[in-house]
């Protein structure tokens, strides 16, 4: 028998099964635009509910004052998750590059096979160093961290314990696991008992929180927990991707804001907030347990090592806040003038009093997209924050301080606050 090119077969295809091949297509079509129309539909739905979110495009470097598409002049950004101001300090930009020049743009590959440079394990032992604890090991991000810890650690036998409000990363993560799986009323160490005292027949109970719960900015009542967990000999694991580099007296996060340092069992946290802003999260605890996770973590085993430059970052950040707590200071003292003026001027602002999230309450999805968009144009760069990312009636405009805004600044974001809301009635 002779070949015949793959051309040749299509013809004789379309001779032998005409029809059927256009049966195929028109099905194909008419499942597309089905598709197309529910999804336009959906999209519909939430242009009319006010709760459409359009991403706003920045054409400078991340910083305090940027550049934004379609404004005028220079922007105070009071939304981004740069607490420390570092994402583009010119000490930490600098060791990027020399990275880049050392080490290249990345490793293409995997840790275990050949994606470990020295850069990483210096950068996994100042993280170890920093929180106190043993060894830690790092991920592309703390999504992916949150991801490869439940499934790793807990099997049928166990039983993990999560607060109602953790961050979706920290829900999807747990999805992955087989442990039986219960959920305790938001800070509620009535009902976190409650669930120790009905898993007591489990070989391990893991209680899960936030540090602190990006959406509201409020706390988890950390010690109350470490006690639970005592009594009941259970453990405690915490993500502290809003708390890590600018909480607590030196920056070490919730566990030293409550003066309990070395009672959390495992400490899962991001590289791209605080720490310079680019990307990567890690897990921090027993060395066992990280030994465990290099073998079995399957986002650590099946993701691309950290590129150099990104671990440089991370690394520079690192050795500023072993030296000096300045900017930590720094945050705490813009956080207070914020608050501060804001309740005086009749807000309603959610959060912990000492925590750099300060959510300006308003309820109104459309309202917060309106008074953000209003903001804009006074030259603060903020964001209406509505469902799903918070629940319905919940809608608010979050505010971050960092340590980069000066005094004046945040005074003229209160400004433009004030302004706003008496033009939108929400203050007199």
């Amino acid at each position: 028998m002779s070949l015949i090119s793959l051309n040749q077969v299509g013809r004789l295809a379309c001779r032998w099964f005409p029809s059927g091949l256009r049966i195929s297509h028109a099905t194909s079509a008419s499942s597309s635009a089905a598709m197309v129309k529910i999804v336009s539909d959906e999209l519909q739905s939430i242009r009319d509910a006010g709760t459409w979110k359009n991403e706003r495009v920045i054409t400078s470097k991340m910083d305090s004052v940027i550049s934004v598409q379609g404004s005028s002049g220079k922007i105070l950004n009071f939304c981004a998750n740069n607490y420390l101001g570092l994402s583009s300090h010119p000490a930490v930009v600098e060791a990027s590059k020399e990275a880049l020049d050392k080490y290249g743009a990345g490793l293409s590959s995997v840790r275990f096979i050949c994606g470990t440079q020295d850069i990483h394990k210096e950068l996994e032992e100042k993280i170890a160093r920093f929180h106190g604890r043993e060894d830690a090991i790092l991920y592309i991000s703390c999504f992916d961290a949150n991801a490869g810890i439940f499934e790793t650690l807990l099997s049928s036998e166990d039983a993990v314990i999560s607060d109602a409000l953790n961050h979706a990363s920290i829900i999807d993560g747990i999805r992955l696991c087989k442990a039986e799986r219960h959920r305790y009323q938001h800070k509620d160490m009535a009902d976190l008992e409650e669930k120790l005292i009905q898993t007591q027949d489990r070989r391990m109970r893991l209680i899960v929180t936030d540090g602190v719960f990006s959406m509201d900015g409020n706390v988890a009542p950390l010690k109350e927990i470490c006690d639970l967990a005592d009594k009941y000999n259970a453990l405690v694991f915490i993500d502290e991707c809003h708390a890590t580099g600018f909480f607590g007296a030196t920056g070490r996060g919730t566990e030293e804001f409550f003066n309990i340092e070395g009672r959390v069992d495992i400490i899962n946290s991001t590289l791209g907030k605080a720490l310079g802003g680019a990307a990567g999260g890690y897990t921090a605890g027993p060395k066992e347990l990280i030994q465990l996770l290099r073998n079995r973590s399957r986002p650590y085993l099946f993701s691309n090592s950290l590129p150099p430059p990104v671990v440089a970052t991370a690394s520079k950040v690192f050795d500023m806040l072993f030296e000096s707590s300045e900017l930590t200071e720094k945050v705490s003292e813009n956080t207070r003038l914020f608050r501060s003026r804001m309740v005086e001027a009749g807000f309603t602002v959610g959060g912990d009093p000492c925590h750099a999230i300060c959510p300006v309450m308003l309820g109104d999805a459309r309202l917060a997209a309106e008074m953000s968009d209003d903001m804009l144009a006074k030259g603060i760069y903020v964001i209406g924050f509505s469902f799903p990312v918070v629940p319905k009636g919940k809608a608010r405009i979050r505010v971050q301080l960092s340590a980069a805004h000066t005094t004046e600044d945040v005074n003229k974001a209160v400004d433009a606050f004030i302004e706003v809301g008496r033009k939108h009635k929400v203050i007199g």
